[in-house]
């Protein structure tokens, strides 16, 4: 993903000088042909993201669109108040761009897991929230968030995800993309978690299971009516995301759900345990140790849908509860 958003926005920025990339002293390697051929719209602000946001801000306020970037939680949570009171209150335009999102730096230990920077960034005002699934998905999304005016948050992988979508997509922000149909269940997915979602519910199918796949590509806004869709068509919903089921995903679609007083569908959301990882490890075997593997998805799914099609007695302990009292 980190890839695609860079060779897309270097694209970008050959089409328009007003495009400015500014980076926390990371991407070397990776950024040396935009540094090198548009030294003008490159900026190195080093290890001090707070000034970067700044620095960002005053040039997006001078009519630059201004992209900044860092490691997941160094351009969010260390910046924090200067992004509320700086880029969104001012309607700024800067893309606020995070590359590592989840566990993709998990050996780096709880300062660089990024779990908990999709429901931060959801709760400011003025923020689109947007979290790819692929490097088909970071492309359009790379072109939709430089065409559309205001603060966004770019959530990515890291480097080396596979390709999910196998040609062109209509993506745009605010609508989610179905990936795969079913009516057993849907399995509602953001950012990285598109591949495992797809391989997952590939594994149901062969056990007779049919889930409908979302991507779910934008967290905010959120695309309510896809959603809906889904509690009315299909059996069961469940989220699936690379970050704490407080706050993310999983908190955005329960809260949709919670306000239809006449649609009842049951739901879980599949994350990470809203507490600090007892694991370091590589990124697969942290997803592995917290249940985010394609296998232990598509088990999860399975075992949900056990108790969910169980009669009420059969749900509650069995038994007519009222009838034995009596």
């Amino acid at each position: 993903m980190r890839n695609a958003f860079l060779e897309t926005l270097y694209e970008l920025a050959l089409e328009d000088e007003r495009v400015t990339f500014i980076t926390g002293d990371l991407g070397f390697r990776v950024v040396e042909k935009f540094m090198e051929n548009r030294p003008k719209q490159f900026l190195n602000a080093g290890v001090a993201e707070q000034n970067m946001t700044g620095i960002a801000v005053g040039m997006a306020l001078s009519g630059r669109i201004c992209c900044t970037y860092s490691i997941a939680n160094f351009p969010t949570l260390r910046c924090l108040e200067h992004i509320r009171n700086d880029v969104c209150y001012h309607d700024a335009d800067v893309k606020i761009v995070s590359v590592g999102g989840g566990f993709a730096y998990g050996a780096a230990s709880v300062t660089h897991h990024a779990m908990e920077d999709l429901g931060v960034m959801r709760c400011l005002p003025n923020l689109t929230v947007i979290a790819p699934g692929d490097p088909v998905e970071t492309r359009a999304a790379t072109r939709a968030i430089i065409a559309q005016k205001g603060p966004v948050y770019l959530r990515l992988g890291k480097a080396g995800e596979p390709t999910v979508h196998a040609g062109e997509i209509d993506f745009r922000i605010g609508k989610a993309i179905r990936l795969r149909e079913g009516n057993d269940a849907t399995l509602i997915s953001t950012g990285g978690m598109l591949w495992t979602a797809g391989k997952a519910a590939e594994q149901l199918a062969k056990a007779g299971i049919q889930v409908r796949v979302l991507s779910m590509h934008t967290l905010k806004p959120l695309d309510v009516e896809a959603v809906l869709a889904a509690a009315r068509e299909t059996g069961a919903l469940l989220t699936l995301e690379e970050h704490s089921v407080v706050g993310g995903l999983g908190s955005a679609v329960a809260e949709t759900l919670a306000e239809q007083l006449e649609l009842k569908v049951p739901f879980k959301r599949l994350g990470v345990p809203n507490a600090f990882s007892p694991h370091i490890g590589a990124q697969d075997y942290m997803l592995t140790k917290h249940g985010l593997s394609p296998e232990a998805v598509a088990q999860s799914v399975t075992d949900f849908l056990k108790v969910a099609r169980r009669p009420p007695q059969a749900a509650d302990g069995g038994g007519d509860s009222k009838k034995a009292m009596s």
